[in-house]
C-alpha cells in the first residue's frame, strides 16, 4: 500500500517548503513538507471551513486532523483568548505544525500525536473542527463524530468540511444521528461545511 498522509511516521523524504496566505485576515505562513496533507498549499475544504466557522473569543477549541496547522492556528488568532488543541496521527505533521505556531507567534495553541482522541480524552471543549481523514475510511470519520461528541461541553459545536463526492450525505446522516441536529452552513464547489450542537 502506497504511504499517505493518515500515516503515524512517514518515511517520505523530505521536501520543506513554507507557503504564506491570508486567512481571516490575518497574515499567516506554514512550513510544510512531504508525508503531510495538502503540502503544496492549503487545500479548498479547509479554507472554507476556516472562512466559515464561527468562534468565541475565549473559547477551547480542538483541531481533529490538524496536518501542518492551517485551521487550528487561524483558530488561534479568532480565539485569543482561549485555547486551542491540534492533534493528528501523522508525527512530522505535528511536528510542523509546532514549528508554525512558534513561526506565526501563537501563545495559546499547541499540538500533540494523538491516534484520533487517545491523548486529549480527559479534556472538553466548546468547538471542535475538522477536515476529516477521507482515506483512513467511513469508519474513522464516524468515530471522529461520536467521539468528539462526548468532548464537547454543552452547547458546543462540532464543524466539519467534507466533499460531497467524498461522502458529505453520509457524513451529514452521521452527524444527525449522533448529535439529533446539523446545519449545511455553507456549501462551495462541491464541499459542505455541517455544524452539529450538543445539546445544552
Amino acid at each position: 500500500m502506497s504511504e499517505h498522509y493518515y500515516t503515524q511516521s512517514p518515511g517520505t523524504k523530505h521536501d520543506r517548503q513554507q507557503l504564506e496566505t491570508v486567512l481571516r485576515g490575518h497574515k499567516l505562513r506554514f512550513l510544510t513538507d512531504a508525508g503531510v496533507f495538502s503540502k503544496t498549499g492549503i487545500d479548498f475544504g479547509s479554507r472554507v471551513l476556516i472562512e466559515t466557522v464561527e468562534l468565541g473569543e475565549r473559547d477551547r477549541i480542538l483541531d481533529v486532523g490538524c496536518g501542518y496547522g492551517p485551521m487550528g492556528i487561524t483558530a488561534a488568532k479568532l480565539a485569543p483568548a482561549g485555547q486551542v488543541t491540534m492533534i493528528d496521527i501523522n508525527e512530522r505533521a505535528v511536528a510542523l505544525a509546532n514549528e508554525n505556531i512558534r513561526l506565526n507567534g501563537i501563545s495559546n495553541a499547541a499540538a500533540m500525536q494523538s491516534d484520533l482522541f487517545e491523548r486529549v480524552l480527559d479534556r472538553t471543549f466548546d468547538a471542535i473542527i475538522t477536515n476529516p481523514p477521507i482515506r483512513a475510511g467511513k469508519e474513522v470519520v464516524h468515530r471522529i463524530f461520536e467521539e468528539g461528541a462526548a468532548l464537547l461541553n454543552p452547547g458546543g459545536s462540532m464543524w466539519v468540511v467534507i466533499q460531497k463526492k467524498q461522502g458529505a450525505p453520509s457524513a451529514e446522516a452521521k452527524l444527525e444521528a449522533v448529535f439529533g441536529n446539523v446545519e449545511e452552513v455553507t456549501k462551495e464547489k462541491g464541499y459542505r461545511i455541517y455544524r452539529a450542537r450538543k445539546e445544552q
